[in-house]
């Protein structure tokens, strides 16, 4: 017996390692998308342009998880166009266009608000009490956040930028919201692989219109791009945007979260600002001060209070069920592996962890 729960154990340690593992790669992947995307822009090609080949590139690769996953089409069609809506199209083209005015580790930590704007919604429109802790992260997030504008300075940053950032801020609220859609159905609740991958196409299919590819200056990808004052192949960095930080940084993001508890996950996750911060450093030359260093990890930290004390979702009553999905009425609830066995719910916790959509 003793040997039995020695290997379990061992194994769940191992699982454990793994998905820390992964959540790294994803922070860090999921970090790089802006110090790659950044040069292209500078290059000559427009913000939209940039997101549209990301999205449109994972979507591609994406195509067979999509088709194993086809009946998501037919059963959660309205998550699947509000996710490419807000957590592809939305979230991408914000952040990439302020990036285009703004420091990168700036637009970042301008967008990691997401977790401190869900808990006003959380108070203000679903109208369910918000804990002490929750509301403190809220208010360090936001002080932190003045720490990286410089506010004593009138904002020495470009307003519209600002604004950008805010608005990827706000689409990641509407993709947290969204992904709490079906968190009751138990593991019924959609695969979040599948849902990234036809919001990638969702997305492609927006931002289609939007940005209108046709009209693209193509010669800008046969070309090389200024990596401060390195010229580097403008293929290369759309590789790596497409490739590592998109495909692999979503399924990454996804597999550490079935691997880890999401407060392991949303610390894991808190990295990626920092990450990008760096790499912008280093590779761009983008510094920051003082203040909007520790203003940053003040952010990061108030997102995560923010973030790990969300009240959780009202549990409706056995007597308030339909007969089919009172305990009794079925084993699948009592299963070790059901997300309602855990407390925790599925898509939350799954989708809401994996797609940082920076």
């Amino acid at each position: 017996m003793q040997a039995a729960q020695g290997i379990q154990g061992t194994a769940e340690n191992r699982g454990r390692g793994v998905g820390l593992g992964l959540a790294l790669v994803a922070a860090v992947a999921f970090g790089g998308s802006g110090v790659a995307a950044k040069p292209l822009i500078e290059a000559g090609l427009d913000p939209l342009h940039v997101v549209w080949l990301r999205v449109a590139g994972a979507a591609l690769v994406m195509l067979p998880v999509a088709w194993r996953h086809r009946g998501l089409l037919r059963s959660r069609p309205a998550l699947l166009a509000g996710f490419g809506l807000l957590a592809v199209a939305g979230v991408q083209a914000c952040y990439f266009a302020a990036l285009s005015r703004i420091p990168v580790g700036v637009a970042l930590l301008i967008e990691y608000l997401a977790p401190a704007l869900v808990l006003g919604w959380v108070r203000f429109v679903q109208r369910r009490p918000v804990t002490r802790a929750a509301a403190l992260g809220v208010v360090l997030a936001v002080g932190g956040l003045a720490c990286v504008v410089e506010v004593w300075s009138g904002l020495s940053f470009d307003a519209v930028g600002l604004l950008l950032a805010l608005g990827a801020a706000c689409c990641q609220v509407g993709y947290f919201i969204l992904s709490d859609q079906g968190s009751d159905a138990g593991d019924d609740a959609p695969d979040p692989l599948g849902v990234i991958a036809y919001g990638l196409l969702a997305g492609t299919a927006v931002l289609t219109v939007v940005a209108r590819p046709w009209g693209m200056d193509w010669s800008v990808l046969t070309g090389r791009a200024d990596l401060n004052g390195t010229g580097v192949p403008a293929w290369l960095l759309l590789g790596w945007i497409v490739l590592v930080a998109t495909v692999v940084a979503y399924v990454t993001g996804v597999l550490s979260v079935r691997r880890l508890s999401p407060q392991v996950a949303g610390v894991v996750a808190c990295l990626e600002a920092v990450v990008a911060t760096a790499l912008a450093w280093i590779v761009l030359g983008e510094h920051l001060s003082a203040p909007q260093i520790v203003g940053g990890a003040v952010v990061l930290v108030g997102a995560f209070i923010a973030q790990v004390s969300a009240p959780p979702k009202p549990v409706r009553s056995v007597e308030a069920m339909e007969p089919m999905e009172r305990p009794d009425a079925s084993h699948s609830s009592d299963t070790p592996h059901s997300s309602e066995a855990r407390g925790v719910p599925a898509s939350e916790t799954e989708l809401s962890r994996s797609g940082n959509a920076s």
